[in-house]
């Protein structure tokens, strides 16, 4: 018992020491234990050499009480060659530097000093096997290297983890990485638990508390059982060819008013960015059209287009183009004009500019617009088959409402926010691997 008590306040000790480090202290606390399990005690006497310049570096070493002289070699070129440490300072980390393998400083105990000693591979694959905190303690050896130690910057350049967030790293191992972070964090149980609580909530009005506001709505057991019945009472379920129908139907028809959306509204939102000319032209009119709704256009749209199916992908375009424009426009203006002058500057031209800076720097507003836009596209839709479909969910949600099936016009609300989640879901995905330099910069942020 005195033997595990006197382990635990040692490694209590350790980490108390980590967190005044510089490299160390803003990590958890449960790296820190794993760091301080690899630290070993030394001492030296007043006067004792550590290590000398060209020695092989193989620890890093921590002060913990006493005082040491760091003497950097005169060929390293260090602005202050010599650097004096006590509790918490940090030497020998020559070995976590690029292409060095040796020392390039001597350090000698000025007094009786105390310190822990990390071996330097040990604690790089600590580092590599939690990559977010990992790669964070490498950024602060960095500013540390730089800042305290006066290091010249093209030397002071860390060995680059080879965890599974590298430059390497193929998008699908990136993607299972992400995915990987989002299932040990609490995200999913907690979006579990707001589905419950919405779920817990509607048989509880509807089915136990009976409250008058939800006395038509048909509960979740009643809308269950028509959903996954053979012999539906009102025709409509998972063993109906017509429920397939009606959503391939919607499908089809926001897939054609989503590309379409995606090709014109992402180069009209270019333009808007990229020319003022073109944006004092056309913008005021734009942004008069944008907030007119979706159901004013159904008169229009019908006389526009004979078809009733064109009608109906018109209007459904019609709100996705709006969204998808507008955000690409304030991608380009986002742009710091920095990039812009820099690449003059290197000789680019204006096309090589716009493909090579413009599009880039724009492609997460993009992509913010496209999933907005594949959304306001589906309910845009509904109104538009409400009006003029004959199939698809919003024809099925309307129908049942005039002949007052409302277990089906559950069913076909929950089928439109499932499809609907599975394409926003797709656009997302899509924008991740088109984007992989956002995606691995999210997932170092654990985002």
């Amino acid at each position: 018992m005195e033997a595990a008590a006197t382990a635990n306040g040692a490694d209590d000790g350790k980490i108390a020491l980590l967190r005044e480090t510089t490299p160390f202290g803003d990590a958890s606390g449960a790296f820190l234990a794993r760091i301080a399990a690899i630290a070993r005690p030394a001492r030296y006497g007043a006067g004792k050499r550590i290590y000398s310049a060209g020695d092989a570096a193989e620890d890093i070493f921590i002060v913990v009480s006493g005082r040491v002289d760091h003497v950097f070699a005169p060929e390293v070129g260090a602005r202050d060659p010599l650097k004096r440490m006590t509790r918490g300072g940090v030497f020998g980390w020559a070995g976590l530097l690029l292409g060095q393998t040796k020392r390039l400083a001597t350090v000698t105990a000025t007094e009786a000093t105390e310190v822990l000693r990390l071996d330097t591979e040990a604690l790089v694959a600590l580092l590599e096997s939690e990559p977010l905190e990992g790669g964070r303690v490498m950024e602060r050896f960095v500013g540390m290297i730089q800042r305290e130690f006066a290091l010249p910057k093209m030397l002071a350049q860390v060995r680059r983890l080879s965890g599974p967030l590298t430059e390497e790293m193929s998008r699908t191992a990136l993607t299972m990485y992400r995915a990987s972070l989002w299932l040990k964090s609490p995200r999913p149980y907690l979006m579990l638990i707001g589905f419950a609580l919405v779920l817990g909530f509607w048989y509880l009005a509807v089915e136990v508390w009976k409250l008058p506001r939800f006395r038509e709505m048909p509960g979740i057991t009643t809308v269950v059982k028509e959903w996954v019945s053979p012999n539906p009472t009102y025709g409509l379920s998972l063993y109906t060819e017509e429920y397939y129908q009606h959503i391939l139907v919607s499908i089809w028809r926001v897939t054609k008013a989503f590309l379409l959306a995606t090709v014109l509204g992402v180069a009209f939102g270019l333009l808007l960015g990229w020319s003022r000319v073109f944006k004092e032209y056309v913008f005021p009119v734009f942004e008069m059209l944008r907030p007119i709704p979706i159901l004013a256009w159904v008169p229009l749209a019908i006389v526009m287009f004979i078809a009733t199916e064109s009608a109906v992908v018109f209007l459904a375009f019609l709100a996705s183009f709006f969204a998808t424009a507008l955000n690409t426009m304030l991608g380009v203006e986002s742009i710091d004009e920095s990039y812009i002058r820099a690449a003059h500057c290197l000789g680019a031209d204006r096309w090589q500019v716009f493909r090579h800076v413009i599009i880039p720097g724009s492609l997460p507003f993009i992509f913010t617009g496209l999933q907005i836009s594949i959304g306001v596209s589906w309910f845009s839709l509904v109104a538009a088959e409400m009006v003029s479909g004959q199939y698809g969910l919003g024809y099925v949600i309307n129908t049942s409402y005039v002949m007052v099936r409302y277990p089906t016009i559950v069913i076909g609300m929950i089928t439109l926010g499932i499809v609907g989640y599975i394409t926003s879901a797709m656009v997302r995905v899509a924008g991740d691997y088109m984007m992989e330099w956002r995606v691995r910069e999210l997932a170092l942020s654990d985002r």
